[in-house]
């Protein structure tokens, strides 16, 4: 019989399949074709789900962080991998964007059922066998896991789009979410994490996390600079697929340049130590980030060849959408263990509607703008907020 320290230690691991598993998400190469061509939509109506999609994420965040606290994190990670399966079967009923409002709403319930919960798990399981120092270390490999589910996906997801049509994709996503959530029956809860036979009252537990995060400063530091800078680094996901229609390049092979991306965001996931000797510092790597994340943006915004496009996606995805790891790491420091799946969902909520915002922002400038110069106003953007923040280097604790 595995010993509890054994099995907290296997946690961590678990929870890497689960994350892999999770995030196989097939139709990332193909999100924009899918909802253009098969769903009917415009681009700007693109924006705009996407916008919905966000905005139930600001809703659902913090109730679904203390059921979190409440219920498990193992609860919640399973309640959400079900929800992800249905919702990813939901998209493809039919072509109709009321379906596709559904279907978003259920899929951003299923992401913050899992948004804080897995995390929040990983630092118990390290806490309890004495190793929270590396929480760093293990967050982010947790995130490389995830990119390596996304890296996967995404060299064949364009094959299964070319070979058995648009939907396609997202059904072999919802089948690799419905696999995530036999994993999770195998994880074993911290004490520290798990509900315990007198669950703490729902309304005190979300009063009290709340309330903690709100009285922090450094937290509110951390979360906003996170918040802006993802919230504008997001849109690569949506704007690179029709630079990329526009460019030329066949449909079946998006996905090598979604994949050579997230080969990106693994290495520098993987090599946080030496950049931070590259960089000079902590806040040198997140400052240098955004800055070429923004550079990523303005040569997109140029760019009239593949030769330059591509490159300027795999920049801005490596350094842009790489952060969050870092922050999580960082703020997990400055929270205590029982608050800790609410204080992270209330900090992940706050980044959430830096995105609702953002999407919605860009959705209505698309209505006006060619996507080029808007790609190019979110690159300048960027580099000025990275440029004038507000992070200091203590705040950045290891």
């Amino acid at each position: 019989m595995v010993s509890t320290k054994a099995a907290y230690s296997q946690n961590l691991w678990k929870l890497n399949g689960i994350r892999l598993l999770f995030w196989m998400h097939f139709f990332g190469p193909v999100l924009v074709p899918f909802f253009t061509q098969w769903g009917g939509v415009t681009l700007s109506q693109v924006f705009y789900l996407n916008a919905w999609f966000f905005f139930c994420n600001f809703l659902f965040e913090v109730p679904t962080g203390a059921l979190a606290d409440r219920l498990g994190r193992k609860t919640s990670l399973a309640i959400g991998s079900l929800l992800g399966f249905g919702a990813a079967f939901l998209y493809t009923a039919r072509p109709m964007i009321a379906l596709f409002l559904a279907a978003e709403a259920v899929f951003a319930l299923a992401f913050t059922f899992h948004s804080g919960a897995d995390d929040a798990l990983a630092y118990d399981s390290l806490k309890a066998i004495g190793q929270e120092k590396n929480s760093k270390k293990i967050l982010s490999r947790m995130e490389a896991f995830k990119l390596g589910g996304i890296l996967l996906a995404s060299l064949t997801g364009g094959f299964i789009a070319d070979r058995w049509g648009l939907p396609a994709p997202l059904k072999a996503t919802g089948i690799a979410m419905f696999l995530s959530f036999f994993a999770v029956l195998f994880i074993r809860e911290p004490k520290a994490a798990s509900p315990g036979p007198k669950r703490k009252d729902y309304k005190k537990i979300l009063k009290d996390g709340v309330r903690f995060f709100a009285g922090h400063k450094v937290l509110w530091i951390l979360t906003l600079e996170a918040a802006v800078v993802n919230a504008l680094a997001w849109a690569m996901i949506w704007i690179n697929q029709p630079f990329l229609i526009q460019d030329g390049l066949p449909l079946k092979y998006f996905g090598f340049v979604q994949a050579l991306s997230v080969a990106g965001e693994i290495a520098v996931l993987s090599h946080q130590p030496f950049l931070e000797k590259i960089f000079g510092s902590k806040k040198g790597v997140l400052t240098g980030g955004g800055i070429l994340t923004g550079i990523g943006f303005i040569a997109l915004g140029w760019a009239r060849s593949l030769w330059v496009a591509i490159p300027a996606i795999i920049l801005a995805f490596t350094f842009g959408l790489t952060r969050l790891p870092l922050f999580s790491s960082y703020m997990n420091k400055y929270i205590p263990s029982d608050k800790r799946a609410t204080v992270l969902s209330a900090s992940s909520m706050v980044r959430t509607l830096g995105i609702f915002l953002s999407m919605l922002t860009i959705g209505q400038g698309l209505e006006h703008w060619p996507i080029q110069p808007a790609a190019i106003v979110i690159g300048i953007c960027l580099v000025a907020l990275s440029i004038f923040s507000r992070i200091e280097e203590d705040h950045l604790k290891d």
